[in-house]
């Protein structure tokens, strides 16, 4: 196929299996349906696409890590960081030490590096197959922001333990030193390039806006390009672009409260954004499902060749390696929390671990697209010239447990999470009613003052006035009380009030707009409330101005 028509394809299949996920009414996660539909394209076509990893790398992460560092509380991440760093890096090498010895032991074709080489494959979860898993999952919310910020850092450390582990097989030496030296540097370039990129685009992008007017197409290309700079960069330097990418996307949550971006901007961007998302995410798990026929082909004939164990035994070491790192996760999950109950059992009268919570933050851990994409990155050949040892039986093995972590995942999660009821990470009710409250306050005091300004306006700008107040009015009343009434519809005469009236519910709704940054730049509000508040405002701001002609 040609490569417009692989994208129509993946298009096309994106759009069908949401659709049989919805009929199905969230029984079969979405990951599953989209594996095995993308499986069934591989096995009754010609589709054959070469999964190249460096070219999914670059097309695929840049843009979701992105937006999941844009949209991720980030006060979320810091009253759990402690706990969400044990995850990223100490849980990662806890794992590779793990799985690497139980692949040697399981496994008597596959070179002890080789399986510390798959190990680093199998160790970070993937936040894309993390969020899919998730969406129709009655997940606490601490638990949830807990497993977003893992997935979101921990590829950094498991990329660098393969690379490490790659270079062992390579060279027949491992240096601990130059391993942790290689992580400091990584890590803390892919960050700071990340945090840069989106700072110094931003306020280029601001400076301009200021001088020639704000062009809301080109505000949300800027937006689409800034990951993929970030990304770029930090890999031509040698850090991580996978954490370049996310620290990014965090930078760009904090760039928000500044208000330099119109609401028409805000608006349209988030539904491109949102657009993307849908059909990227899709796309990779087609692409994983059409990939794993011929995997399963080509290592099955390989195995064969090598006069190897029955393929029948791939189905015992992909189950072995998923029970393994379930159950490596379980006992870091459980001590992490042991020890955290310990440090403040005074404030907490529970000393032991929910074990129901603990297994299901074991079984959600599940592996995606980007350790597939890993697994394929293992080199073909050593430096003299000879196959790199293992190396198919390695992507098999971790493309079944991409597969066997999703299933047991869709299997477990809802039975362990039913009936469980944490307090919510911040009490967002009471925040939002609040903060909507100081915003429409804000917005009556704003229309007051115009109304004093400018007395003699024409088209009864006191009945224009008037209309708006009143209306702000019943929304305190509303916010204040909670005793939703229905709202009157104001009529006004003229074509000049009607203008009048547009006028100051604008000037309000900046007013709404500006108390609610101001909220967030002083932390009264998390990030993620302030969006929702701003995506409120800017959609009512939408009904008032033009719109452009329809498609």
């Amino acid at each position: 196929m040609s490569n417009l028509e692989v994208i129509l394809v993946l298009l096309l299949g994106v759009v069908v299996t949401n659709g049989i996920a919805q009929a199905l009414r969230g029984r079969i996660a979405l990951p599953i349906i989209q594996i095995a539909f993308g499986a069934l394209i591989g096995m009754t076509t010609e589709f054959g696409v070469k999964l190249e990893p460096e070219l999914f790398f670059v097309l695929f992460l840049p843009p979701l890590l992105f937006l999941d560092g844009w949209r991720v509380p980030t006060e979320d991440l810091a009253d759990n960081a402690v706990t969400i760093l044990s995850l990223a890096f100490g849980l990662v090498f806890f794992t590779v030490l793990g799985i690497g010895f139980l692949l040697h032991v399981v496994v008597p074709p596959m070179p002890l590096p080789v399986c510390f080489a798959l190990a680093a494959v199998l160790s970070p979860t993937d936040v894309v197959a993390a969020g899919a898993m998730m969406a129709n999952v009655p997940v606490p919310q601490r638990m949830l922001r807990i497993l977003q910020g893992e997935a979101l850092f921990n590829d950094a450390s498991g990329l660098v333990c393969l690379r490490l582990a790659i270079a062992a097989v390579m060279t027949g030496a491992f240096q601990a030193w130059d391993a942790v030296g290689t992580l400091i540097w990584t890590a803390a370039g892919g960050i700071a390039i990340g945090m840069a990129s989106t700072w110094m685009i931003s306020g280029a992008k601001s400076w301009v806006s200021s001088r020639i007017g704000e062009i809301t197409s080109s505000q949300i290309i800027i937006s689409l390009l800034i990951p993929y700079g970030a990304y770029l960069i930090a890999d031509r330097l040698g850090c991580s672009a996978v954490l370049a990418a996310v620290a990014a996307g965090m930078v760009m949550s904090r760039m928000e409260i500044r208000g330099l971006v119109l609401p028409i901007t805000r608006v349209q961007r988030s539904t491109v954004w949102e657009t993307l998302q849908f059909a990227l995410n899709g796309a990779i798990f087609l692409l994983l499902g059409e990939q794993l026929p011929a995997v399963l082909s080509h290592v099955g004939a390989s195995m064969a060749e090598d006069g190897h164990r029955s393929i029948w035994w791939l189905g015992v070491y992909v189950g072995a390696v998923t029970l393994a790192l379930a159950a490596l996760r379980f006992v870091w999950v459980w001590v992490t929390v042991a020890l955290w109950l310990g440090r403040h059992r005074s404030e907490i009268p529970s000393r032991r671990p929910n074990w129901r919570l603990t297994a299901a933050m074991s079984t959600a851990g599940v592996r995606g697209a980007v350790t597939l994409a890993g697994a394929l990155s293992i080199p073909l050949a050593l430096p003299d010239g000879s196959p790199f040892p293992a190396r198919d039986l390695a992507i098999l093995i971790a493309a079944g447990v991409i597969v066997a972590s999703l299933i047991l995942a869709n299997l477990t999660l809802p039975r362990l999470l039913d009936g469980i009821r944490l307090p919510a990470a911040r009490p967002d009710t009471r925040r939002a009613q609040a903060a909507r409250l100081e915003a429409v306050k804000a917005a009556i005091a704003a229309v007051a003052t115009a109304e004093k300004q400018h007395p003699g306006r024409q088209g009864d700008p006191l009945s224009a006035a008037a209309a708006v107040a009143d209306d702000y009015q019943r929304r305190q009343n509303r916010l204040s009380t909670e005793d939703v009434t229905t709202s009157e519809e104001t009529r006004l005469g003229t074509q000049a009030a009607l203008q009048e009236e547009r006028r100051l519910r604008l000037l309000a709704l900046h007013a709404e707009r500006s108390a609610i940054l101001r909220m967030a730049r002083d932390r009264r509000i998390s990030m993620d409330l302030a969006r929702k508040l701003l995506r409120e405002t800017d959609l009512m701001e939408a009904s008032y101005e033009p719109l452009p002609d329809a498609p």
